[in-house]
């Protein structure tokens, strides 16, 4: 085949991506997700927190393990092993007994959240690999679709909680298969592009505050051992904490503030849509403004985003809530853009698969950042604790922001 015609592969390819990456994202719309858990077997707000926690912990591994064995065997048999750990993990969700809390921890967050991490890996890398000279379009379009997931499924899998003749114990069931499926399909389908395929030259772009320092590829134990890294990791892990917090109530924060369930489950999706948009915007104002520019906002989004809503709540106003949600999903969107650009223009390309997967493990901290809110919660009855504590981290990223430097 010819290489002009390997090379209109790609766009099948980037939507099929999407669309892979479109199910995936399902994992995010927990807080739809739990409801019958805390309707039906009375399990606790602290709980359900620690699995979305757990969830995010075996996320990040699944995408750092997917990564090394993409390498071996391909991404073809890494998907469809991603595939079958998602729909074992849903349909076993599905099964779950009133007095089987551990299993909901194995089914949902080790089974169907180490799969979704071995299928967002592999996805990015292979999609990617064909847009060399596209890759803020490229990344851009993938990340939208496992944005805005929460909206479409979200709001899908509710209406089938809802059905009397399907239930929430069926719903998981369908959603285990079809989501495996997909991610099965993809697999077969997606494939990294032959030597011979001749990409276009990417167009150079003006970057109004690029830094000026020589890039060159790290390994991921010289990326450990530079102290950039760490500053780094530790400012995703604070603005990133916000998102995750967030997420993972969201529907009941919205209703805390006497929205209508209705509304409050579209009010998911809202906060999704933003998400998806924030990954895109960041992306071109990463290309245009650079680095510190892009954080910089990115920061000072989360902040306003923690404060807005802690008035919200504070004075229970939905307008102002669902300002805040809108803000968060953007905050939040800018986490995996700006992760991936930092990673590939500090620490080069070569070992991009590997270093992102390991700088992604910020998710797990702010994911217990998340149980820690929900505990908050909890313990005060009020969300005004938790926010203080999110918009305090938000500030304390701030500062930690200024100080990151070339490696």
């Amino acid at each position: 085949m010819s290489t002009k015609s390997n090379l209109n592969k790609r766009w099948p390819y980037l939507a099929v991506g999407v669309f892979a990456m479109l199910f995936s994202g399902v994992l995010y719309a927990w807080s739809i997700l739990k409801i019958p858990f805390k309707d039906s077997f009375g399990w606790s707000d602290k709980a359900l927190a620690l699995n979305f926690t757990l969830t995010m912990c075996f996320f990040c591994l699944g995408a750092f393990f997917g990564s090394l064995i993409c390498k071996k065997a391909g991404p073809k048999l890494t998907l469809i092993i991603a595939g079958l750990l998602v729909g074992a993990g849903f349909i076993s969700t599905g099964l779950l007994a009133a007095d089987k809390l551990i299993q909901l921890y194995i089914s949902y967050a080790f089974l169907a959240g180490s799969g979704i991490g071995i299928s967002y890996n592999v996805v990015v890398s292979t999609v990617n690999s064909w847009f060399p000279d596209k890759k803020g379009f490229c990344s851009g379009c993938l990340m939208m679709g496992f944005g805005i997931s929460t909206l479409l499924l979200g709001n899908a899998v509710s209406a089938l909680f809802e059905n009397e003749s399907i239930g929430w114990s069926k719903t998981y069931i369908i959603l285990g298969a079809v989501v495996g499926a997909v991610l099965i399909v993809a697999g077969i389908i997606l494939k990294k592009p032959s030597a011979d395929v001749a990409f276009p030259e990417p167009k150079a772009k003006k970057q109004a505050k690029k830094e000026n320092f020589q890039v060159r590829d790290f390994t991921t134990k010289e990326m450990l051992r530079s102290f950039t890294f760490w500053r780094a990791f530790v400012f995703m892990i604070l603005i990133t904490a916000v998102g995750n917090s967030v997420i993972s109530f969201a529907r009941d924060l919205v209703l805390s503030v006497d929205a209508a369930p209705a509304l409050a489950t579209t009010l998911v999706g809202v906060l999704a849509i933003f998400n998806g948009i924030g990954r895109i915007v960041t992306g071109a104002l990463y290309d245009s403004l650079g680095r510190k520019m892009t954080m910089l906002i990115s920061n000072v989004l989360t902040i306003f985003a923690a404060g807005l809503t802690l008035i919200a709540v504070s004075v229970s106003s939905l307008p102002l809530c669902i300002v805040g949600l809108c803000l968060t999903g953007l905050s939040y969107g800018s986490c995996p853009t700006i992760t991936s650009a930092f990673t590939a223009s500090f620490y080069g390309t070569k070992y991009f698969s590997t270093n992102y997967s390991i700088i992604n493990f910020n998710l797990i901290v702010a994911s217990f950042v998340a149980t820690f809110s929900s505990s908050l919660l909890t313990s005060t009855g009020s969300y005004t604790a938790p926010f203080v504590m999110l918009l305090s981290l938000a500030v304390v990223a701030l500062g930690l922001n200024f100080t990151i430097r070339k490696p």
